[in-house]
């Protein structure tokens, strides 16, 4: 049997073309099934351009599959176009949209999307080109755009995969410490505000005079001599109202020293 010859301004071998004709003008989904399978590793060729990120490769022929279901069910063969680059856009344009919906961990401007992935591929090619990791300025060259503009491609790149809280800190160290132990503390501030609270009641239950002394001290900062002359009383006194004064506070139920 030889081989199909195109069919003359479709740009379709004969078999192709006849194959697009019972589907889409009969409805024969077997055809439909035959056109998949001839047109399923160009999908897949496509899908191993983005083989550089982290998504499963099986991942991306499968969103890549849907996109070449949508050109099949969408080409139009009497215009003339060569259903590959008919279809390139359309497979491409699922890809993009299967890492802007899914693979980001944080929301990122679409354009800023496609940077980031440029950036990814300009690094790669030109790793192996120059033998070599390549400079910002040399990698903002190479896409046509600023310094500045490669920055932040490269900047927002950290937001497509988030590093696990579970990650060790340090690759080096076999028993490395995980990244939530380094970022993570104990809030003080929750202990405080319950001392805060248990101390209020009793700060009312003191005198005037009593809570005149110990914001003197504690808050203005004066020495018991200084607060003895302000309120007209001996040092002594002050003392002796000072160390009242704390007792009481500090016996506050569940108060720490």
């Amino acid at each position: 049997m030889g081989v199909s010859s195109p069919v003359r301004g479709l740009g379709l071998q004969s078999s192709d073309h006849d194959l697009f004709a019972r589907y889409l003008e009969d409805g024969d989904l077997d055809a439909r099934r035959q056109l998949v399978e001839r047109f399923l590793p160009f999908a897949r060729k496509l899908a191993l351009r983005y083989s550089y990120t982290d998504e499963p490769i099986d991942d991306l022929a499968q969103v890549a599959a849907v996109g070449l279901l949508g050109a099949i069910d969408r080409f139009q063969p009497d215009r003339g176009a060569k259903f590959t680059s008919f279809a390139a856009p359309t497979i491409l344009g699922e890809l993009k949209r299967h890492f802007r919906d899914n693979g980001w961990a944080l929301h990122v401007p679409r354009d800023l999307q496609e940077r980031a992935l440029a950036l990814s591929r300009t690094s790669e090619r030109l790793s192996n080109d120059l033998s070599r990791s390549p400079t910002m300025p040399e990698l903002a060259e190479a896409m046509g755009c600023t310094v500045e503009q490669a920055l932040e491609a490269s900047e927002v790149a950290h937001s497509y995969a988030p590093a696990s809280l579970d990650a060790p800190a340090s690759r080096e160290e076999e028993e490395s410490t995980t990244l939530v132990e380094l970022i993570g503390s104990t809030d003080d501030g929750f202990a405080l505000a319950e001392s805060r609270e248990m101390i209020a009641g009793t700060w009312r239950s003191l005198s005037e005079l009593e809570r005149e002394v110990v914001r003197l001290r504690f808050v203005d900062g004066l020495t018991q001599r200084e607060i003895g002359q302000r309120i007209g009383y001996s040092q002594m006194h002050v003392s002796r109202l000072l160390r009242r004064s704390l007792g009481q506070l500090l016996a506050a139920p569940n108060t720490e020293v």
